[in-house]
């Protein structure tokens, strides 16, 4: 079944959301196809995809790496997969449900219909928030944008947000190979290459659910990048350019 959509979801010990994850973006009214990077999990996830291939082997797909080797050298892997098969439109999502898959297509028509090249769910514009995220994380999340913003001056509310949509052009444009970061700044520095590049991009409000199966991936490591990493995006786009040559 072809669709003009691929939604990449790395994973690493989602084996208690996988499943359903997969289940409910298949059942969406629109036709999208799914492709999850697995790192390496221990508990199975990727042997439960290959499981449901059987049952979705037309829009199912899975990529099988040694190790955790990063969110953003997942994504650059699922980016660049996805250019090869000429897909229109190109999802980050979450596995856990913290993004809900029924805010695909709000996405999907900003970018369709609309006329943006990337569009954003976001916890800050009117309309977005947190169900059962901890006040300390909320906090530090908020932070961060503002933070970015000061440094960067991009203009996007929720800098740090991980469930975006992006036409082709916008990933065929940025030079993948000069994107740095793989934690935190990942996402931060994805949009900042795009804003560089003249890209309209487009905030839309979704609620953030924090989740019920699995463990976060937030740690330290991954906050400090984030700090560090936004001064060092700023600064080599003084001498650089994003734009693939």
């Amino acid at each position: 079944m072809r669709s003009d959509s691929l939604i990449i979801i790395p994973t690493y010990n989602e084996l208690g959301n996988i499943e359903n994850m997969v289940r409910k973006v298949f059942s969406l009214p629109k036709v999208f196809h799914l492709l999850i990077i697995d790192d390496g999990s221990p508990d199975g996830t990727a042997a439960k995809v290959i499981a449901l291939q059987q049952e979705f082997s037309d829009k199912l797909f899975l990529i099988e790496r040694s190790g955790k080797q990063g969110l953003g050298t997942a994504y650059i892997a699922g980016f660049k997969w996805a250019l090869e098969r000429e897909y229109e439109y190109i999802f980050e999502m979450d596995c856990d449900f913290s993004h809900h898959p029924d805010d695909l297509t709000r996405l999907y028509a900003e970018c369709s219909e609309e006329g943006y090249d990337l569009a954003i769910g976001s916890r800050y514009v009117e309309g977005g928030g947190f169900v059962n995220w901890p006040k300390d994380r909320i906090w530090i999340s908020r932070l961060a944008s503002w933070y970015v913003n000061l440094v960067t001056w991009i203009g996007i509310r929720d800098a740090t947000a991980g469930f975006v949509c992006y036409k082709r052009k916008v990933l065929e444009t940025i030079d993948l190979d000069k994107i740095r970061f793989v934690g935190y700044a990942f996402q931060i520095e994805m949009k900042f290459a795009a804003k560089k590049l003249g890209f309209r991009v487009k905030e839309i409000p979704i609620i953030f659910t924090e989740r019920v199966e699995g463990v976060s991936k937030m740690s330290k490591n991954i906050i400090k990048e984030g700090i560090v990493g936004v001064l060092k995006i700023q600064w080599y786009s003084f001498f650089h350019s994003y734009r693939k040559s």
